[in-house]
């Protein structure tokens, strides 16, 4: 990785930050959902996705999803009735965005790369979370339209934490803290 940067440690900060506060309200709204109908909860489970997906494709760095995870989490920790554990849940949640570009080892940076991460959380959350939500004693039909919520929730916010990231870099913020490409240099005959 290249060396870490003032601008990269802003940057991940005040995606953080931003990504603290809507979350704060995510969680106690996700809290209300899941005492009144736990199966619609998770059609706000997207949401810890988002802070990540924006840091990950607008910096193109490797560990800036769970940088910002991580300063999420901090951000949390004294509105959630959880405590920081909502540190551990907001890393948890980052990995999974960063873990599409943690297995080409930062290579490469392509959009469906960030649709992966949310299919695989998507996938796992659900079989986690299942004693929770009592998904085994559901119907059938019912268990696959929780996994569907769940999907459509984890696109759904990567998709706007891609459109987020892309108008920002379009405005050219971050331009400072963004992965630097090595400049080709032609070669001379």
């Amino acid at each position: 990785m290249s060396r870490i940067t003032t601008a990269y440690l802003l940057t991940c900060a005040a995606i953080g930050v931003a990504g603290g506060v809507l979350l704060a309200v995510a969680n106690w709204v996700s809290t209300a959902l899941f005492a009144a109908v736990p199966f619609f909860s998770v059609a706000t489970a997207g949401l810890w996705l988002l802070p990540a997906v924006i840091a990950l494709r607008l910096l193109q760095r490797p560990f800036a999803g769970l940088l910002v995870g991580l300063i999420s989490g901090l951000v949390i920790v004294p509105f959630s009735g959880y405590g920081f554990a909502s540190v551990a849940t907001n890393l948890w949640w980052a990995f999974f965005a960063e873990l599409p570009f943690l297995i080409v080892l930062y290579r490469y940076w392509r959009t469906w790369q960030h649709y992966a991460g949310a299919i695989v959380v998507s996938i796992v959350y659900p079989l986690l979370a299942a004693a929770s939500f009592g998904l085994e004693t559901m119907p059938l039909g019912v268990q696959v339209g929780f996994f569907a919520i769940m999907v459509a929730s984890t696109l759904g916010a990567t998709a706007l934490g891609i459109l987020i990231a892309d108008r920002l870099r379009a405005a050219g913020v971050a331009r400072l803290a963004r992965r630097r490409r090595p400049k080709v240099v032609a070669a001379r005959d």
